[in-house]
């Protein structure tokens, strides 16, 4: 739902009590819930063939059999008033079936309903009644119709005690005698991790998820302190997935479903599986994956380091087995590793290393290493068991030294040479015989060998590396291939680049040329509109202070836009503020914009709010590659940090 307060990113992390009150005895949830949620993916627009044809599509493509279970309603469900008897009702025209004709459904596919309220008088979208002092009625109204989990939300609360109002729903549902998960959706406003656990099954810890790297890494930090509070029957939860809605790539969602799973946190699908990619739905049915989230041992994966945007989670397992993730929140490949001791396993002479998203087992001599892409996790399940069954640990990585500061390593202008490195490292107990790095490129590329050198094995901890001169050419899909050739083996990384548009001469409208890269810190960045929010194309007229702009970009912080300009350009000017499109109960809003050329800052407004007028800001840039329009919060948080770049002028 759309979280209504905004929550500070705690940038470190900080020691937590490890005494968490105890899990409810109903023997529910002893492993994190597993299902689906429309409200990522639809919104209000939701009906009952949508909950059908998801509870059909759980069944026939294997969602089920992987272990998802519940299909959750979420806000918008209910008709607008109760009934003469003070109970909800289905909404008409959207569930002209009923509920429990819905629930019925459901179950006959072998499967659970989870339906959705507010803490307070009315939900979060005020198209229904909540069910603040309804409690007892709702419960049984749910339970009549035969719903297995509620989501409980936290809108229009009226300032009453969290504690005392999840209390209220938690008794009553206790009182209907059916067996009811109870998620408290409290934001992690007033800590329910702390108190979550006498209460529900699960709490959320953060704000709302949308579908932005910024986003899932920002929630993944409020979360991941929190583990010595999970465990089962009680679980934190920062939020649903966000898999297969289409605003993040492939190795993202991968990353974002690894560490959910890592986290033990609920794995509720929020895209549209009517619409979802073939990769996207082959991620969530990743069951070595989901089989760490489901391990009946239910500890959450506590961090092992984290330095650099490098992370390394460890999760122990019921079988004796330890989960590693080496996360990357880099935007450039990066290695990282840790060992088998520093994971707390016993001390042996190999150990199998599983690779979860390559379904493959590697031996590694207690070294746990790769070369991880840029936003990406590598997973793997390490045991003791037969190590000299598997095949050899080799981690194999490209480095691109194209970087300017601050623009992203796989920007690469056609025509303009960089340099690759091609490493790769032993990290089994047996030797590597005849390892060849190598290198390629699309068709129509430029690539000179500067050393490419030969070795005949490469024992336990050694590398071996080449270098190459590439020239891109605006031809063929901007992919690069490299790795290592071994004893029949290959172990090979795919670095995806960008060929940035050439941008043309004269006085440019900047929202109409097309940028090289960009990041939305709440969904996309708009042209000629406001962002209003997670959905594309949803905002208004760009609008600052009332006055309004029919040219521009709408860009929620934290944003970056680059435009590669070749040194061709000399000036860049925009009108900038906080857009008007925002909740008039709650204004708030802060932030500031900066204009970099290269690695140097050109222009800043300095902090702006929501009261203030637009201003003009002019940046100078002759001589640069690169152009950053960078959105700032402002130093706060980012709640309604809704920027505008009005009329933006680019001079080349």
């Amino acid at each position: 739902m759309k979280t209504l307060v905004a929550l500070a990113l705690g940038a470190a992390f900080v020691a937590v009590p490890a005494a968490p009150a105890q899990a409810l005895p109903d023997g529910l949830a002893l492993t994190p819930p597993m299902g689906f949620n429309n409200w990522n993916a639809t919104g209000c627009a939701i009906d009952e063939k949508l909950i059908k044809d998801t509870a059909d599509i759980f069944v026939s493509r294997g969602l089920k059999d992987a272990g998802y279970e519940y299909v959750n309603i979420d806000d918008c469900w209910a008709a607008p008033q109760r009934d003469a008897s003070g109970r909800l009702t289905h909404h008409p025209e959207r569930f002209p079936s009923g509920i429990k004709a819905i629930a019925d459904y459901v179950h006959s596919k072998g499967l659970k309903l989870g339906i959705y309220t507010s803490a307070g008088t009315q939900t979060c979208a005020k198209t229904m009644p909540g069910g603040l002092d309804h409690e007892q009625i709702d419960a049984q109204t749910f339970a009549d119709w035969g719903v297995d989990y509620l989501k409980y939300d936290n809108c229009n609360n009226e300032n009453r005690p969290a504690l005392e109002r999840y209390t209220k729903m938690r008794d009553a549902l206790k009182k209907t005698g059916r067996p009811i998960v109870f998620s408290i959706c409290e934001w992690g406003q007033n800590k329910p991790w702390e108190w979550g656990a006498d209460i529900g099954h699960l709490w959320r810890t953060t704000g709302d998820i949308n579908d932005t790297w910024p986003k899932v890494v920002e929630l993944l930090k409020k979360n991941a302190p929190l583990a010595p509070y999970a465990k089962p029957g009680a679980w934190n939860d920062p939020d649903m997935l966000e898999v297969g809605n289409g605003g993040m790539t492939d190795t993202e969602y991968k990353s974002h479903f690894s560490l959910w799973a890592m986290m033990a946190a609920p794995l509720l699908i929020g895209a549209d599986l009517r619409k979802i990619s073939p990769a996207s739905l082959d991620i969530l049915r990743n069951k070595e994956v989901i089989a760490l989230d489901q391990d009946r041992l239910g500890v959450q994966a506590r961090v092992l380091s984290q330095a650099d945007g490098k992370w390394v989670f460890v999760k122990p397992l019921a079988n004796g087995d330890k989960a590693v993730a080496l996360f990357n929140e880099n935007a450039t490949a990066t290695t990282i590793g840790t060992s088998a001791a520093a994971l707390g396993l016993p001390r042996r002479p190999g150990y199998v290393a599983r690779d979860l998203w390559q379904h493959k087992d590697f031996q590694t001599a207690g070294e746990l290493s790769a070369v991880v892409p840029p936003h990406g996790t590598v997973v793997y399940r390490v045991s003791t068991a037969k190590w000299w069954q598997a095949e050899p640990l080799v981690s194999a990585g490209l480095q691109l030294t194209t970087s300017t500061p601050g623009i992203p390593a796989n920007i690469t202008p056609a025509g303009r040479p960089f340099e690759v490195t091609v490493t790769a490292t032993n990290h089994a107990v047996v030797p590597v015989i005849d390892p060849r790095v190598r290198l390629t490129a699309p068709p129509g590329w430029q690539v000179e060998a500067l050393n490419q050198p030969r070795e005949w094995v490469l024992r336990t901890g050694e590398s071996i590396s080449g270098r190459w001169r590439v020239t891109p050419a605006a031809t063929g899909t901007p992919e690069l291939t490299g790795g290592v050739d071994f004893g029949g083996a290959s172990v090979l990384q795919r670095a995806e680049l960008i060929v940035p548009p050439e941008i043309p001469r004269g006085s440019l409208v900047l929202g109409d040329v097309r940028s090289a890269w960009e990041s939305g810190g709440y969904g996309p960045v708009e042209r000629d509109m406001s962002n209003g929010g997670w959905q594309p194309r949803d905002g208004k007229p760009l609008t600052i202070n009332g006055r309004t702009y029919a040219k521009g970009m709408g860009a929620h912080a934290p944003t970056e836009i680059v435009y590669y300009v070749g040194g061709n350009c000399s000036a860049v000017t925009s009108i900038v503020g906080i857009d008007d499109d925002r909740d008039d109960a709650r204004q708030t809003g802060t932030a500031s914009f900066q204009i970099w050329a290269d690695g140097t800052k050109v222009a800043d407004s300095g902090v702006r709010t929501w009261r203030d007028d637009p201003i003009s800001i002019t940046g100078q840039i002759a001589g640069a590659t690169y152009l950053r329009l960078v959105v700032t919060d402002g130093g706060d948080t980012n709640s309604y940090d809704r920027g505008d770049w009005a009329e933006p002028i680019l001079t080349c």
